[in-house]
């Protein structure tokens, strides 16, 4: 998969979602004004930009190992401290920050309990650690509808409903007890978006974004055609502007 990919490319591919996940996730995860935080696997930084409206650029810092997406979330959340580097290697001093964050981001990571270790090691005594990741199977409609596609075409496909770690509420609940967080909470995050035509959601997954997207690359000019009609079916074949939903699952727990 990559995600090597221009800022507003992934924005209208997933960024469109992370935008109205963002808030929902900021109020789950507690996260007051002038608290320090840092957003862990900011992408093109949907999520930072929220951060600095919410707590001030002087407070807010930002990561991603993608160099387009970290020159996208430094354009966006203007004056927050964002670097290039893995969660697995966050490059700030322990006891940092109050509150460290990751939006859909824990099923990427190279090493998922490093990842949110390091998120621990550099929030302050009793300061928050949460993320939250799509819950994958019918509660997440785009990727959901992309899949059935696919493998209806090949049943082979890398469905991300049936492959993607920490994809549930309970999972990511057993990952912050097994890395020594404290009060650790979970819920469920719903968002909608709205797609102006077919050719508005489809046209993003010719990108590469993301697993889709690197699966649909592989596919000859024929089978894409083929994959996309049968999407466009299993959708009801909408004619004009049509909604999607999107489901996350949400963990935090206490440093």
């Amino acid at each position: 998969m990559s995600f090597a990919v221009a800022g507003d490319k992934y924005d209208r591919f997933m960024g469109r979602y992370s935008r109205e996940l963002a808030p929902r996730f900021v109020e789950f995860a507690g996260v007051g004004s002038g608290m320090a935080i840092v957003d862990v696997g900011c992408g093109p930084g949907a999520l930072t930009e929220w951060l600095v409206e919410r707590s001030g650029a002087k407070n807010v810092a930002a990561v991603d190992p993608s160099e387009p997406f970290v020159a996208a979330a430094a354009e966006r959340a203007r004056g927050a401290d964002v670097r290039l580097a893995a969660a697995e290697e966050l490059p700030w001093e322990d006891d940092s920050f109050d509150a460290a964050l990751s939006q859909l981001v824990v099923n990427f990571m190279r090493d998922a309990e490093r990842g949110v270790s390091e998120m621990r090691r550099v929030v302050r005594q009793r300061g928050v650690v949460a993320a939250c990741t799509w819950s994958y199977g019918e509660d997440m409609e785009m990727l959901r509808g992309f899949w059935d596609a696919a493998r209806r075409f090949d049943s082979g496909a890398p469905d991300e409903g049936r492959t993607m770690p920490y994809r549930s509420a309970e999972e990511l609940g057993e990952l912050w007890r097994r890395v020594g967080l404290s009060e650790v909470k979970t819920d469920h995050l719903r968002v909608e978006t709205s797609y102006i035509s077919f050719d508005d959601l489809w046209e993003p997954f010719t990108f590469g974004v993301g697993p889709a997207g690197a699966y649909l690359a592989k596919l000859s000019p024929e089978q894409r055609d083929e994959v996309r009609r049968d999407f466009f079916e299993g959708l009801g074949e909408p004619s004009g502007p049509f909604t999607l939903s999107a489901t996350a699952c949400a963990v935090r727990g206490s440093a």
